[in-house]
């Protein structure tokens, strides 16, 4: 079962390449993944790395938390599932839906606001 690692506070300069090497050290990385900005093409500072088996996985985020990178003290810990939104709003197969509280919305405060 491979396991999936977060790592955060990257520095921009590190690419897919070089965090797979990095974690590669400790064992057989499946994934490696920086996360780039759609529109400028930047790195968002934080990546995902996926290692073959959980032990591997353990003894990289042990190795690597904390560690400096370009001065930058890197964060490595197993990444979370994504939860889903509970928040329906905006488009959806229901139609638009633009909050859930009733305090808020057109007609009841002002000039195309809510009550603040």
């Amino acid at each position: 079962m491979s396991s999936k690692i977060y790592v955060g506070n990257l520095p921009y300069s590190v690419t897919d390449s070089s965090l797979r090497s990095n974690f590669a050290e400790f064992g057989s990385v499946s994934s490696a993944r920086v996360m780039m900005d759609r529109e400028t093409g930047n790195s968002k500072g934080f990546g995902f790395v996926e290692m073959v088996s959980a032990e591997v996985a353990q003894a990289a985020i042990t190795a690597l938390h904390g560690v400096s990178v370009d001065g930058r003290s890197i964060v490595v810990t197993l990444a979370r599932p994504r939860e889903a939104s509970t928040e329906s709003t905006g488009y959806g197969s229901g139609g638009y839906t633009a909050t859930k509280r009733s305090d808020i919305g057109y007609g009841t405060g002002g000039f195309g606001g809510g009550r603040y």
